[in-house]
């Protein structure tokens, strides 16, 4: 950093970002400062509430966060919540210094000209839309002046569903700093009574547990409180640092007394069928399983262990078979067999053997289950009582034979003829998860994402346990003909024990006396109808005393639902179909102000105001984002270009995507622990990147059994006189003398420039450094950016260790004269792979490349990137180069051997 200036700085601690300026005195001697100055009392939060109102599993939530500006200085504050992707969010408001500033909800596209109206006048925007994920991330930003208040409340909506005998509310907990008025209140107020209630979090401790937690439910209403003092929130008595990190989660039922149940207000009904003590209906599955190469190593194992697991509870009135694809199609038997003892031992004996490898032959593997099935029922081998299932996981595309998912989805439609459901389990992220919820919500099933993780067995065993007793089939609802308006979903293939069918609609005549309901099933001795009949004025006397909870929460309920199956019809609708659903989704959202799919919601400052507002962040699918607005760039997430890409992680594995060339190289080097490898120098810039390789606990001498991995990073950008050393434990920035230490639990940005106009400093820092859980990201200026990632394992492992991996996500300005093992690559490589033969494992093919005028013997291979997501990564291809990258590299690997990290 120049010594004629001042340094500006902006940092991120926490929740808030904090701007700190300091004025430039040519004619005083520059002070020496720390890097980052943590002021905990110019951002105080001093109130944060989250208020849940059950009525009837429906749920209105509001989050309120309270925060005072007490320096004498502007300061940026940050809003966010996590919510349930479930949930719909239906009000925002922003208030400071008593001016509220209210959230719109618009349709998708008016509500992107409604946002860069607001950037081209140079003013932005809050925006949130829909996310596709398990939680949704809304987060807004607000510039407050010093001595000012500002309040942030967001408010969503969301029916809870009955899972195994419960409903949920899941709220994710992490308020980052101590909250003097923190607190969670929740109302339930269940006509059919409550019988059982409870909360837990993942971050209880027994204090808190004693007396900072209340629960208690009696007759209809239902109240759980967390109130933590200061004191209990701190993570250890003299720490300044918060325990509340995690999920919160409230599970709650009601008195099954009758098995239906019928609600009605403002002319809107909605009607809850869940029978108790029915005997389970026999069913017949075919476990369709990808053993494809991509499932070798642990998917395989975890999905033998959660299938062994799935055999143990399988009931011997069922029937069974498993289908195994890969590039072609294994059946364990000819024919569906009964879970007798003998079939579930010799079942549990070809599970154990199941093998990963080859392509993936999906459409075959599906189409041989469901002949399958078919050819049991009408050769009459199966009981008559007895209901079908088809569940099928993999976790990649179709490669072999019929891969086309519109034809594979045309084809096992027509297979299945509507006689019964279909189950789709994706594996991890590299599978086209819409095709595989469309797949299933086509045949009246639902698609799940299995996440890749240590209790990814755990989640297929959940799945299975969610199917596993069929109560009834074939479910009709019927209610009285020309008196029911826009009724939701009426009809469904199954109901499972412990979950629960909800219908809801509009009377056509709103002062009707009575209504009649029924609900037909087949059930496993015979048919079954059960008859709700309601006199409406008695009705609405036992209802009037919920009002105290929210009003018109009926009608929202239907509202609620309707958009929900809408936008399930609409993923495989075409034409005018989609068209008319996609409308009528659109103005319900719009009515109700629901924040979907379709819309948007804005919040913008009004025209006349001088104070400006930052961006919020967008969560949603990539393809659906709106365009970033250049001068916030450096306050959003980055996103790591698609091309060209350089990074090491893992073995230490290299691997390399050049300008233009599509594929990828990769290579490992092969070094003792301790060894310091030189992986970029640029002498234009000035920037020098080392990192310095550790082993596992007890680390073999035999090279061939030895694991080696990034254990440190150093950064050099030598005219600033900054550098940066990332370890496993911790990160140190030093700038000449000041130097400041941070954890990996630490959520900071430190942002610096040459200049101290707030103004100039968004646009052209000179150099950002962000720390969030597990991931780093450094900047110089626009062109110049890397990211570290923290890969954590178990403590107690009794071989491996916590490791580093090092990713360039922008070399735009790094200079064609860099150099380093992956400096060297900033310039163009040209390399060609021909000569292709199979090894000895089918994904694990042979090539020769012509590379640097050297023929290289190579093998095909997938390594992890970690650069969007840090705990799963995704796979990627790429030719790997033997012998330490000879041949590739310039000189050889020894060659990039330095003494020390600076």
């Amino acid at each position: 950093m120049a010594s004629a200036r001042w340094p500006c700085l902006i940092v991120a601690l926490l929740s808030t970002s904090v701007v700190f300026g300091f004025p430039r005195s040519p004619s005083r001697p520059l002070e020496k400062r720390s890097i980052v100055e943590k002021k905990a009392d110019d951002i105080e939060v001093y109130s944060t509430k989250v208020s849940c109102k059950v009525t009837s599993r429906f749920a209105h939530n509001v989050v309120t966060t309270r925060a005072v500006n007490r320096a004498d200085v502007a300061k940026e504050v940050s809003f966010d919540v996590e919510l349930p992707k479930t949930a719909f969010i239906t009000n925002f408001t922003l208030t400071i210094d008593g001016v509220t500033y209210p959230g719109n909800v618009k349709e998708k596209e008016v509500a992107k000209k409604q946002y860069e109206k607001a950037v081209s006048q140079g003013k932005t925007a809050g925006l949130v839309k829909a996310s596709g994920r398990k939680l949704e991330k809304f987060t807004v930003s607000v510039n407050v002046a010093a001595g000012s208040n500002v309040t942030f409340e967001l408010t969503y909506e969301e029916l809870l569903k009955r899972n195994k005998g419960k409903y949920e509310m899941y709220l994710k907990v992490q308020p980052k700093q101590l909250v003097k008025d923190f607190e969670i209140q929740v109302d339930i107020f269940e006509p059919q009574g409550i019988s059982m209630l409870d909360a837990e979090a993942s971050f209880i401790t027994n204090d808190l547990l004693g007396s900072a937690l209340t629960k208690s439910f009696s007759g209809k209403k239902g109240h759980v409180s967390f109130k933590p003092s200061l004191d209990q929130q701190r993570s250890c008595p003299t720490c300044g640092d918060t325990l509340l990190n995690g999920d919160f989660i409230i599970t709650y039922d009601v008195n099954r007394e009758s098995p239906a149940n019928v609600q009605i207000v403002n002319g809107y009904f909605v009607h809850f069928f869940a029978p108790q003590g029915l005997p389970v209906v026999p069913k017949n599955v075919v476990f369709v399983i990808d053993v494809s190469g991509s499932m070798s190593g642990r998917k395989i194992e975890q999905t033998r262990d959660a299938l062994l697991k799935i055999l143990e509870d399988i009931k011997e009135e069922d029937y069974l078979n498993f289908i195994l694809f890969r590039g072609d199609v294994t059946t364990w038997k000819d024919t569906l067999v009964q879970a007798t003892p003998e079939n579930i031992q010799e079942a549990r004996e070809f599970v154990k053997n199941m093998r990963a490898n080859g392509g993936t032959s999906m459409n075959d593997g599906l189409l041989t289950g469901i002949s399958m099935l078919n050819k049991a029922r009408e050769e009459h081998r199966v009981p008559e009582r007895s209901t079908s299932i088809v569940i099928m996981l993999t976790d990649g595309d179709a490669n072999v034979g019929e891969s086309r998912p519109a034809k594979i989805q045309e084809n096992v439609l027509s297979a299945i003829g509507g006689r019964f459901p279909l189950y789709t389990l994706g594996f991890g992220n590299n599978l086209n998860y819409n095709f595989l919820e469309s797949l299933a919500l086509e045949n009246d099933g639902f698609a799940r994402r299995i996440y890749e993780d240590s209790d990814a067995n755990l989640q297929l065993q959940g799945f299975y346990e969610e199917v596993a007793n069929p109560l009834l089939t074939g479910v009709e609802v019927e209610y009285p003909e020309n008196a029911i308006l826009d009724l939701t979903q009426n009809t469904y293939q199954h109901l499972y024990d412990g979950s629960e069918i909800v219908v809801a609609g509009r009377l056509v005549d709103e002062d009707m006396n009575n209504f009649k309901a029924d609900v037909k099933g087949h059930g496993a001795l015979t048919d079954l109808t059960f008859t709700e009949e309601v006199d409406l004025k008695e009705m609405e006397k036992a209802l009037q005393e919920q009002d105290y909870i929210f009003g018109s929460y009926i009608e929202r309920l239907w509202a609620y639902l309707t958009i929900e199956q809408l936008l399930d019809k609409r993923k495989n609708a075409h034409g005018t179909e989609k068209e008319n659903l996609t409308a009528q989704a659109l103005d319900l959202s719009l009515k109700y102000h629901f924040v979907t799919p379709l819309t948007s919601m804005v919040v913008t400052k009004p025209e006349d105001s001088d104070n400006q507002m930052a961006i919020a962040d967008k969560p949603g699918e990539a393809q659906e984002a709106f365009p970033m607005a250049p001068a916030m760039a450096y306050q959003t997430s980055y996103q790591p270009p698609s091309n060209p890409y350089y990074y090491v992680d893992g073995d230490p594995h290299f691997i390399i995507q050049v300008r233009g060339n599509k594929d990828a190289i990769c290579f490992n080097i092969d070094e003792e622990p301790g060894t310091v490898l030189r992986l970029i120098q640029d002498p234009v810039t000035g920037l020098t990147v080392n990192g310095q390789i550790i082993g596992d606990k007890g680390n073999s001498s035999n090279s061939k059994n030895r694991k080696t991995y990034l254990g440190k990073v150093g950064i050099v950008n030598a005219p600033m006189d900054f550098r940066i050393e990332v370890t496993t434990e911790k990160i140190t920035l030093q700038n000449g003398a000041a130097r400041s230490t941070f954890s990996w639990l630490d959520t900071v940005t430190v942002t610096s420039d040459g200049h101290c106009d707030p103004a100039v400093l968004l646009f052209s820092p000179r150099f950002s450094v962000k720390i969030s859980r597990e991931a780093l990201v450094v900047s110089f200026g626009k062109g110049i950016a890397f990211k570290v990632v923290l890969h954590q394992v178990w403590k107690k492992h009794p071989v491996h260790l916590n490791y580093l991996g090092f990713y360039v996500l922008d070399s735009g300005k790094m200079s064609t004269k860099s150099h380093g093992l992956l400096g060297q690559f900033f310039r163009p490589l040209a390399f060609k792979v021909s000569d292709f033969n199979p090894g000895n494992e089918p994904s694990k093919i042979h090539a020769t490349m012509l590379v640097k005028q050297h023929l290289l013997a190579v093998t095909r291979g997938y390594q992890k990137d970690y650069r969007k997501d840090v705990h799963n990564g995704t796979h990627v291809g790429c030719w790997f180069v033997h012998n330490n990258g000879q041949g590739v590299i310039d000189g050889v690997h020894s060659d990039y051997i330095v003494p020390s990290l600076f």
